[in-house]
């Protein structure tokens, strides 16, 4: 039989919808019944209920309804299900039939058409020939119709029409063609369901009414054929839970029944419909496991039900539809939002259908014998062109016995069927369910399975003779087997291929797998490696190799012919094979002998080779290629004799290779890119064998690992045997070429740490330790590179100490030259650092120089250079505090306009070395100097660490400063230097910015002169100066506070007026009475006309102590004369 035999029915997959039809519209003709229709079936939501509509005609004959039978007592059924019932059900006896009539209630022709509508509806009810369908009419109306209850004219018209009609009030529908029509149409289809699920309901109790007149002997087939109704009709009511109810009963029936092999095919087929609606309704009701369980339970009943053993292959194919089935069920909840898992995905069931789909296809070739010819007449054919009952066989339908009524007819019709299996594409199946099933394993992210399966694909396209497709799919998998080191699969693979390669006559990939089946992945035998081997040198000599033992004979002439064809062709004599991506039987490992060269020194390279094949093999070239192509003429070697160019099974051959790098490459980084080895030569074949980069292949990555791995276990004793450890062998791709090793000696000296803006000096020593002249000396030092981006802007470096640098010095000086240097010639140069910012600087030296020198006989000039690094630590050298007092030493908050008030400077050194001041200045902006020539006190003066320098100066706001409360005072200047230095080294000069002050006028200035000190008994004049800073006249009242110390002279009262910018003095004799420091009497002053003016800030500009003498003795003349 055809493969098609066993899909399922497409009414079996479907899901049932309540079959509703309409008529009494013209589609095609009538606007109006066209937008009905539209509403009706165009884009349905999923919201809207379930209904399948379709246009009938009114006169329309439906399926005729059998007699009913009253009696089952000698009925005998046929079969389980006919084949016609679901689709009779779907698409044929519909459930409810709708009359659409235009009529509105208004219409002047309503008798006459109350009339035809009823005669309509007779039509349809004779059409039905008594089914239980349930009939509806539906008017067509241009009107809204009104609320009801408000049109009585209406409700007269409907009663009469459903009296004529002889329609229940619920039967007749009003439809209006207006805006809202889809909205009206939603409204009906609601009716019209309801309606529907009462027929099917009805049709449910018909159905279950038979069981009673049923019995166990003669009528078990009825019980599993009721129980499949009354499901089926459940599902087109939309009730599924008591579907999937009716479901498992009639499952439960089917396989009650005896079995034979008559009706074995039945009884399976009917197993697995209903199998297959509880699984899809498990699914629905979102129980995935029942599904499954269910479906377990199916396969455990029905595996051993095989039936005739001559049609074996029909078991095979119908267990690898239940697969397939069920995973199509799985696969498509899925996608309706089921979670699936690794272990338990639709993968599995194609899988499992693939593999009986390869069980079905070997069955048929051992039962389905060539040669023989088809029956005639044909026994499969019927005189309906289709079967009555399902799974029934064509010649004896109905035939429910055990055995066959013509035992000659059967044997007819089962050769029939074994000459229509031979037909069936069974690898386009197998290949079709592989490839779902590989699908889903990439989908649940199962790479092992996806390559076993793609494995499986492969060989059956190979089977199928499309070699091209089944090469692509195991080449692709060979890749993750090489990874994995599957070796004796691997094999497999590459067996295969090879046939497949042999079969197309694809030169390349036959000589690549050829390659990789003697290599040590292979697990081949040694004499089917010789055979190989001798194979793949036929190629190489331009000649046809043998046939493989196992390919199909049919297809080996036509390989060979495709091989002459080959071979005749010219200009395909090359062949290029990347080894990376293989296990060749030829390995290659390449390497620097060391990571690095000098210039001076010639750089080495050694390849080398395994061969892994039973006998030598012969090679006519070996090639090195590098990054800087101009080397790779000194990396070729060619065969001048048979032996130097032969390789042994299993011994490693090393060949060296030597060059002189160029001086322009010193720096740079020279690579291998690919080693090249050609096989065959200009008489045959030419193969080259391309490995990239430092060779190794497709395994090599994890044996090295594995070697090390070994060689830390056991530990390096195998070092001491003479004969090379191919495992122990590593990969050194690239080499640097470094400069000559300098010979000579560079010495710095200095004095850390520096200070900050001083001329640090580094002394640099260069001396020659060179055989010849060392010419074209230069030398770059300054900061080294490559620190933080502000140490750039702080740092300067010059080479004249002379003078201190400015801003735009660079902080690197690069290429000073320094001239030709003589074997054992020194050379000093001073370097000064200005670092202007604290901190730690890292300082570079490099010096260059070129020497002329030979390589292997070659003259070259190598540019030598030796780099210093120092690190220096900046730090401050002093630092400076200053404070504004009053001329009586008292801290100023705010300074008085044109009064005298004093600067103190305060110099700290923080220098670990001694200091040397040699001078300080002052530069003022808005003050003056109360001195006509300020000078330094700080000249010449010497500080050690911790020892600090105090400086003094008397200073003055002018009356006519910015009126600003703020002003700045100025810069203090100190010019500095190591006491260590010489004398010429240029000072530095330390700026600091001096503070502002806080000004505030004064309405009265007071102050005084008197002597520096007074004598007990001793007449002290006190002159009072008073000067008026206001533009008023003030008038000042000035009390003398009485003194135990101090008797005096004056007014002790005095209320006096001053002008505008002038003065009074006021003159007192104090007349001190007690020794030591004494407060002098204090002046109590007050204006009038100041009142914010208080006496205390008026006189804090006068003395309040003074030191008293005692009195001095004065010598007699008596003692004089004793004296």
């Amino acid at each position: 039989m055809a493969g098609s035999q066993w899909e399922l029915p497409p009414e079996l997959c479907c899901r049932p919808m309540a079959f509703v039809a309409l008529t009494g519209l013209d589609v095609v003709y009538n606007a109006v019944h066209r937008a009905i229709w539209d509403a009706f079936c165009a884009n349905r939501r999923a919201d809207r209920v379930p209904i399948s509509f379709k246009v009938l005609p009114g006169d329309h004959e439906y399926p005729k309804c059998r007699t009913k039978r009253t009696s089952y007592e000698w009925y005998i059924p046929k079969g389980i299900v006919k084949t016609g019932w679901m689709n009779k059900h779907l698409n044929l006896v519909p459930g409810l039939v709708v009359l659409f009539y235009e009529l509105d209630w208004d219409d002047p022709q309503w008798k006459e058409k109350q009339s035809e509508c009823a005669t309509k509806v007779e039509i349809v009810r004779t059409s039905l020939q008594g089914r239980n369908t349930k009939v509806a009419v539906v008017l067509i109306q241009k009107k809204t119709p009104l609320p009801p209850g408000e049109d009585l004219v209406a409700s007269e018209r409907a009663s009469a029409l459903c009296s004529s009609c002889d329609l229940s009030g619920k039967s007749l529908f009003v439809l209006p063609h207006t805006d809202h029509l889809v909205g009206y149409i939603i409204r009906l289809e609601n009716a019209f369901y309801e309606h529907a699920q009462t027929y099917y309901y009805t049709e449910i109790r018909r159905v279950k009414s038979h069981k009673e007149f049923l019995n166990k002997t003669t009528h078990q087939l009825l019980f599993v054929r009721h129980q499949f109704k009354m499901a089926f009709l459940s599902e087109l009511k939309q009730d599924t839970q008591n579907a999937l109810k009716y479901y498992r009963a009639a499952y439960s029936l089917v396989h009650e029944l005896r079995a034979h092999e008559t009706n074995m095919l039945e009884i399976k087929t009917m197993a697995g419909f209903i199998n297959y609606k509880i699984c899809r309704l498990c699914f629905q009701h979102n129980t995935p496991l029942d599904a499954i369980a269910q479906f377990r339970k199916h396969i455990d009943l029905c595996k051993k039900k095989i039936g005739c053993a001559e049609l074996a292959f029909e078991h095979s194919a119908w267990m690898s539809k239940q697969f397939q089935s069920f995973g199509e069920l799985f696969d498509e909840a899925i996608k309706l939002g089921l979670t699936a898992i690794q272990t338990q995905n639709p993968g599995f069931y194609y899988q499992q259908a693939a593999c009986y789909s390869q069980e079905r296809k070997q069955m048929a070739q051992q039962l389905c014998q060539a040669g023989t010819t088809y029956p005639s007449p044909d026994p499969l054919d019927t005189q309906s062109g289709g079967l009555d009952f399902y799974g029934q066989r064509p010649w004896r339908q109905g035939h429910q016995s055990i055995d066959p009524t013509d035992p000659e007819k059967e044997k007819l019709g089962i050769l029939a069927l074994q000459i229509k299996e031979r037909d069936v594409p069974h690898s386009e199946l197998i290949i079709a369910l592989l490839s779902n099933a590989v699908a889903q394993f990439k989908k649940y992210k199962c790479p092992r399975m996806k390559s076993h399966l793609m494995v499986q694909m492969g060989e059956e396209y190979y089977h199928a003779k499309d070699y091209t497709k089944a090469l692509k799919l195991l080449d692709y998998v060979m890749c993750d087997y090489r990874t994995e080191r599957w070796w004796p699969l691997l094999t497999a693979i590459l067996t295969t291929a090879l046939h497949c390669a042999y079969l197309m006559a694809s030169v390349k990939d036959y000589v690549i797998y050829c390659m990789e089946l003697l290599g040590r992945a292979s697990t081949l035998k040694e004499e089917q490696k010789s055979r190989i081997e001798k194979n793949l040198f036929k190629v190489l000599m331009n000649d046809i190799p043998e046939a493989e033992s196992e390919c199909d004979q049919s297809s080996v002439g036509a390989a060979r012919s495709l091989w002459t064809d080959r071979m005749a062709l010219s200009g395909s004599n090359e062949l290029t094979v990347e080894m990376q991506d293989y296990i060749p039987f030829i390995q290659c490992k390449a390497r620097f002998q060391s990571p690095s060269f000098h210039v001076d020194q010639p750089i080495q390279l050694q390849v080398f080779l395994r061969a892994d094949c039973p006998h030598p093999v012969s090679f006519s070239k070996l090639t090195v290629s590098l990054s800087n192509q101009e080397y790779n003429q000194w990396c070729v070697v060619e065969s001048s004799g048979q032996d130097s160019m032969t390789l042994l099974p299993g011994k490693p051959r090393c060949y060296n290779f030597s060059f002189v790098a160029k001086t322009e490459d010193v720096g740079k980084k020279v690579e291998m890119t690919g080693v090249e080895m050609m096989l065959g030569g200009d008489s045959g074949r030419c193969v080259f064998l391309s490995w990239r980069g430092a060779g190794g292949d497709a395994a090599s990555t994890q044996e090295a690992l594995q070697a090390s791995r070994s060689s830390r276990r056991w530990g390096r004793g195998n070092e001491a045997r003479q004969e090379l450890d191919w495992d122990t062998l590593t990969l050194q791709h690239s080499t640097m070429i470094i400069s000559r090793v300098p010979r000579i000696c560079v010495q710095l000296s200095h004095q850390p740490p520096a200070l900050t803006n001083e001329m640090f000096c580094i002394s640099l020593t260069v001396q020659s330790q060179e055989d010849i002249v060392a010419k074209d000396v230069k030398l770059t030092a300054g900061l080294k590179p490559g620190q933080e981006a502000g140490l750039g802007q702080t740092t300067h470096v010059t080479l004249d100490g002379s003078s201190v640098c400015d801003d735009n010095a660079p902080a690197l000086l690069t290429d000073v030259p320094l001239g030709d240097l003589t074997p054992g010639e020194k050379l000093e140069k001073c370097v000064y650092m200005k670092c202007v910012s604290t901190g730690p600087r890292i300082f570079l030296f490099h010096v260059a120089y070129s020497i002329d020198t030979a390589v292997e006989g070659r003259h070259i000039v190598c540019n030598c250079h030796k780099d210093e690094t120092v690190t220096v630590e900046t730090v401050v050298p002093f630092e400076v505090s200053v404070k504004f007092v009053s001329t009586k030493f008292e801290p100023l908050e705010q300074v008085a306009v044109d009064i005298p008030f004093l600067l103190m400077t305060d110099i700290l050194s923080s220098s670990p070395w001694p200091l040397l001041l040699s001078s300080s200045s002052l530069q003022l902006l808005t003050v003056t100097s109360s001195t006509p020539q300020l000078q330094s006190q700080l000249q010449q003066v010497v500080l050690q660490t911790g020892e600090s320098a105090s400086e003094c100066f008397c200073l003055r706001c002018p009356a006519d400063t910015s009126s600003s409360n703020t002003v700045a005072t100025g810069q203090y200047v100190v010019s500095w230097r190591r006491k260590c230095s010489s004398a010429d080294s240029p000072l530095i000069q330390t700026t600091v910015t001096l503070p502002h002050v806080i000004l505030e006028s004064v309405p009265l200035y007071i102050y005084a002169d008197l002597p520096s000190f007074g004598r007990v008994r001793d007449s002290l004049p006190v002159r009072y100066h008073i000067e008026n800073r206001t533009a008023q006249v003030q008038e000042v009242e000035i009390a003398v506070d009485p003194s135990d110390a101090f008797m005096f002279s004056g007014l002790k009262q005095v209320r006096l007026r001053v002008l505008p910018s002038t003065e009074q003095q006021m003159l007192y004799n104090y007349y001190p009475l007690m020794a030591g420091y004494q407060t002098l009497p204090q002046l109590n002053i007050s204006l009038p006309r100041c009142p914010t003016s208080s006496s205390p800030a008026l006189r804090r500009f006068l003395p309040q102590r003074i030191f008293v003498k005692p009195q001095g003795r004065q010598p007699d003349d008596a003692s004089i004369a004793a004296a």
